[in-house]
């Protein structure tokens, strides 16, 4: 009872303190609802299941929260016809034909009768945070919220990551142009550095595949980001970035952000996995640049998983981590271009 009325109460506070009202009021107002519904649920039940329905609206405002301003924001939101955190490819536009090639996703395809396609969200669960109840009751408001921002962040960097890994293709093809730099060799690493020609590169690809020249998008890992600040004096009297959204400003007719965990592409211009890092020689994140509107974004379902201190009596810690489901991919293959570095070995 104790555990649960704390829980409550600091639950309800740093609630109340996002809605502007008195953190005492919060706590109040949390085992009063608790309190209220607790008649029509077995013992126990009431208080968590109320509770981690706080935890896990105050989580999903800060997912959605993180997302503005971002590569990712601005691209169409298909999370409406979402259902059991499946989405039909059908219902978003999407050419059945593109998941043929599709080698991003180790995912459940079920083609129905229609020729539609069901795919399963992708799922982002954050490893478990431990609360001791010695922590719980000599703990600071903000100690939830905490937690909170922790798992947001985790969840938020994994789902950024996954996107771009699926925005950018997996090889060079005709509609899936994946080029390379031709700038200077660094003499560290032998990575051809990326210039303003590369650039124009990309936009002529994007221009071939009859790519439509509004809502385009680059994505510049830091490597290219620091090559154009180096050699265009351009880009670097605009360079001003938005620390908390990556965006840059704009260039030859794209809106340019910078992010710093594009996927490696080794020497020879294919995808690594998701994960995997450059621990190749040749390995270098690429850039990469895409058409919005040929682009689908979704969010399915988030929640929290609690276990009280009471069911931990060895160490008499409470736990909670939370599961989420997103996906980002293209609707068309064909609106996209990759630029990785090329490598140079040693003479």
């Amino acid at each position: 009872m104790i555990t649960a009325l704390l829980f409550n109460a600091f639950t309800g506070a740093v609630f109340g303190m996002t809605l502007g009202v008195s953190p005492v009021a919060g706590a109040v107002g949390a085992n009063a609802i608790a309190l209220a519904v607790s008649g029509a649920m077995p013992v126990g039940v009431a208080r968590e299941g109320v509770l981690k329905e706080i935890w896990t609206g105050e989580l999903v405002k800060s997912l959605r929260e993180f997302l503005a301003g971002t590569w990712l924001d601005g691209i169409p939101d298909s999370s409406s016809i979402v259902d059991n955190d499946v989405i039909h490819l059908v219902e978003v536009g999407v050419d059945p034909d593109v998941l043929v090639n599709n080698t991003t996703y180790p995912i459940p395809l079920q083609a129905l009768d229609d020729k539609d396609i069901a795919i399963q969200l992708d799922k982002f669960q954050t490893k478990v945070t431990p609360i001791t109840d010695d922590e719980l009751y000599a703990i600071s408001y903000d100690k939830i919220a905490r937690v909170k921002e922790s798992h947001s962040n985790a969840i938020n960097d994994a789902k950024f990551a996954k996107a771009a890994h699926a925005l950018c293709a997996q090889k060079n093809t005709a509609k899936t142009p994946v080029l390379t730099t031709t700038g200077e060799r660094d003499a560290a690493t032998g990575r051809l550095k990326l210039t303003v020609k590369d650039v124009l590169a990309m936009k002529a690809a994007l221009d071939k595949l009859g790519v439509p020249t509004t809502n385009r998008r680059l994505v510049l890992c830091t490597d290219h980001v620091n090559d154009l600040l180096e050699t265009d004096q351009r880009f670097k009297e605009q360079y001003n970035i938005d620390r908390n959204t990556g965006k840059v400003g704009k260039l030859y007719g794209f809106d340019i952000y910078e992010f710093a965990n594009t996927p490696y592409y080794t020497s020879n211009g294919v995808k690594k996995a998701v994960g995997d890092k450059g621990d190749t020689a040749g390995d270098f994140h690429c850039s990469f640049a895409f058409y919005t509107q040929r682009v689908f974004k979704a969010t399915g379902s988030t929640k929290m998983y609690w276990s009280p201190a009471e069911n931990d009596p060895e160490y008499q810690r409470n736990k909670v981590n939370f599961r989420h489901y997103f996906i980002c991919m293209f609707k068309k293959a064909d609106a996209g271009v990759v630029m990785t570095s090329g490598y140079k070995a040693e003479a």
